[in-house]
């Protein structure tokens, strides 16, 4: 079976269109198709139904989804690994970062990486740090940049390169922003615009409020931190936010019995070897928190 037809499904798969799935491959959609129908020609069986523009996996494109993505990340480790026994650092490197840490912190580590290393090609995929999680348990990513898990898994490494703190903010024409000092009793009395309770910051947030006691009057939520600060600097309500995200537009509150933090770093799957490219990348991370490289 030609691989090809396998990375066909799997694109197909993981964008959730022919045409989404022909871009990121750098083919036609026909092209796509075709590739699909001779997959679905060999096997005997049918992969994809497709209902109004929308396409789902059959029972069988499930069975095979697992097993294409083992095949082609052990044909793709199997590769790097021969490559990086001459001591080059070349290969493709595909690592998950969070869109916080990608605007915000990775920006000078990805130039630096490039400039140092032109002969890998970096796939960068942005996403939620919980599906960047899973990506690595699956194998799907060498190294993810996120927001840490609060409780790590036995089958992860993690390191922390950015401590984050967190404080509350608000515009300046909120009714908060008069108020000297505030607690968070005061907090759960206005509305809030927060991280939702699939990330870690927006559970970490309410497991402060209920361990004391208190509601959270979140009025929306989303998980895009810049869009957040957008809502609350427009006055619909007030969140909780990086420290470094303060600027003119918001107003730093001085919160009684709110001190929260979360830990920015990156994440491997302890059971992977892993390139010598991502070794470089892992590299350049620790500068960033003063961490000598460790030996080889």
């Amino acid at each position: 079976m030609d691989t090809q037809l396998l990375e066909a499904f799997v694109a197909v798969v993981e964008t959730g269109s022919f045409s989404a799935a022909a871009e990121r491959s750098h083919l036609t959609q026909p092209a796509i198709s075709k590739r699909i129908a001779l997959l679905e020609e060999q096997l005997g069986c049918r992969l994809f139904d497709r209902i109004s523009r929308t396409i789902y996996l059959t029972e069988a494109g499930k069975a095979l989804r697992p097993r294409a993505e083992r095949i082609l990340r052990e044909l793709g480790e199997t590769r790097q690994l021969i490559q990086d026994l001459s001591g080059n650092i070349s290969g493709n490197l595909r690592i998950a970062i969070s869109h916080h840490i990608g605007l915000h912190r990775l920006p000078p580590v990805l130039k630096r990486f490039a400039v140092l290393n032109p002969e890998v090609s970096l796939e960068v995929d942005f996403m939620d740090s919980e599906v960047a999680y899973e990506g690595i348990l699956h194998g799907r990513f060498e190294v993810a940049v996120i927001t840490l898990a609060p409780e790590p898994h036995p089958r992860v490494h993690a390191e922390l390169i950015w401590p984050d703190p967190l404080e509350p903010m608000v515009a300046w024409e909120h009714p908060l922003a008069a108020m000297a000092e505030v607690d968070i009793a005061a907090l759960s009395r206005y509305p809030a615009v927060l991280p939702g309770q699939d990330t870690y910051t927006g559970r970490m947030i309410k497991k402060l409020f209920d361990r004391e006691g208190y509601a959270l009057s979140a009025m929306m939520a989303t998980n895009y931190l810049e869009t957040i600060k957008m809502l609350v600097s427009v006055g619909l309500g007030w969140s909780i936010l990086p420290a470094t995200m303060l600027d003119d537009s918001l107003r730093l509150l001085d919160c009684k019995g709110l001190a929260l933090s979360r830990e920015l770093g990156f994440i491997h799957h302890r059971d992977k070897t892993l390139s010598n490219a991502a070794h470089a990348f892992i590299s350049l991370l620790r500068g960033e928190a003063g961490q000598p490289a460790p030996p080889p």
